[in-house]
């Protein structure tokens, strides 16, 4: 059976979780990292899975190579939303809502159109003439990045350090422990150091939100600050940046949805949705432990095991999605699982759609003749256990 983490066509890693979940919804399998571990399939299940007060994060990481990360920097990388469980990650989510308010992402669009304009010049002059452009390297990966950055109060000079760093720490488990410990520690360091500047020298950026961030009296630790913003940067780059290329590769091989979308812009808000379920930039979530048996569609799963819901499975199972194989930005209400459910649903979710939509949105209307550079069956997605992304995506846009 083909594993769906290693680097491949975009259809045969959606072809690898299909005939992983043919097998049952819910099953037990052991990971290329030799880890044994329940993965979840099925729509309903990982829905419930997802959500069951018994299914927990648990204290301590079950993030790669734990063994060799050092406690004080697993300290400092562990202690966010995504690793905690209530009533920790209700204090903490109380804390962060404060900072990470709808009105500062919302604040956020005028900036983000101005980064989008000025990289879609760029694109424009290294496509004259019909030359294919890396849109992964010269757009998606550099949009999220600068927004980020932007968001967090990263200087412009330090950011290309930042994005080296956050790439390996997303995909540490390709990566040998050395080469995830030395990236972990750098960032860590630089988030203590931005964290010092911000307190010393507040200013209008979510930083500085987090510091001064107060709940009944309640603030964040220093663990506890360090751990958000690093959470923050992993979890919203390189996501952004593969919905925004996944979701343009998927709409320029279904040219019908495409022409749908350039024929009624109004269409964009479900049209995200449509891409998020129909090829998400997540392929499982953070792994969750049974703290107690957990009965799982018609499977019990024993206590103290590891569970690994399948989100991009998921979303292509037949028993909620008819024809899931097919792109509809006409579906009703598609419900997908991208972004995760209960209370770990993504925090960053409504950043991620107004850049997916700002971006495609205007990508399609800059280019009307933009069009895959190479045959889609020669595009692949990189290895990765978390991260459903391409590698490259070639185009042309004159």
């Amino acid at each position: 059976m083909t594993s769906p983490f290693v680097e491949a066509a975009p259809s045969a890693r959606h072809a690898a979780f299909a005939e992983l979940a043919a097998a049952g919804p819910v099953r037990r399998v052991t990971l290329f990292t030799g880890v044994p571990v329940w993965l979840i399939t099925g729509y309903a299940e990982a829905r419930e899975a997802l959500a069951h007060p018994d299914v927990i994060k648990g204290k301590g990481g079950d993030g790669p190579h734990r063994d060799a990360v050092p406690a004080d920097l697993a300290a400092a990388m562990d202690q966010h939303l995504l690793g905690a469980d209530p009533p920790d990650h209700t204090r903490l989510r109380l804390l962060v809502s404060s900072a990470f308010t709808r009105r500062r992402i919302d604040g956020l669009e005028p900036g983000i159109r101005r980064v989008v304009d000025r990289l879609l010049d760029d694109v424009a002059a290294a496509g004259e003439h019909g030359a294919p452009v890396d849109l992964l390297a010269a757009f998606g990966l550099p949009l999220p990045l600068t927004v980020i950055s932007e968001l967090l109060g990263v200087p412009e000079e330090r950011r290309r350090d930042f994005q080296e760093w956050t790439t390996v720490a997303i995909n540490g488990s390709v990566h040998p422990a050395e080469t995830f410990v030395a990236a972990a520690t750098s960032l860590i360091e630089y988030i203590r150091e931005l964290v010092g500047h911000k307190r010393a020298d507040p200013a209008d950026d979510l930083i500085s939100g987090l510091v001064a961030a107060r709940a009944d009296g309640d603030r964040l630790s220093e663990d506890e600050l360090t751990s958000m913003v690093f959470l923050l940067l992993v979890a919203g780059y390189e996501t952004t940046a593969h919905l925004i290329c996944g979701g343009l590769q998927a709409l320029l091989t279904h040219p019908d949805q495409l022409d749908l979308l350039r024929g009624d812009p109004e269409r964009w808000p479900a049209a995200i949705e449509e891409l998020l379920r129909f090829n998400g930039p997540a392929q499982v979530s953070i792994p969750y432990r049974t703290a107690a048996p957990v009965r799982i569609g018609d499977v019990t799963i024993p206590a103290g095991e590891v569970v690994l819901p399948a989100l991009l499975a998921a979303d292509r199972d037949p028993r909620r999605f008819p024809d899931p194989e097919r792109l509809d930005i006409t579906r009703p209400s598609p419900s997908h699982l991208a972004f995760g459910h209960g209370i770990h649903h993504c925090l960053g979710a409504p950043l991620a759609r107004l850049e997916a939509r700002i971006a495609l949105g205007a990508l399609v209307d800059r280019f009307p003749e933009l069009r895959l550079a190479v045959p889609p069956e020669e595009l692949t997605v990189q290895a990765s256990m978390l991260i459903n992304g391409l590698t490259t995506l070639p185009v042309t846009v004159a």
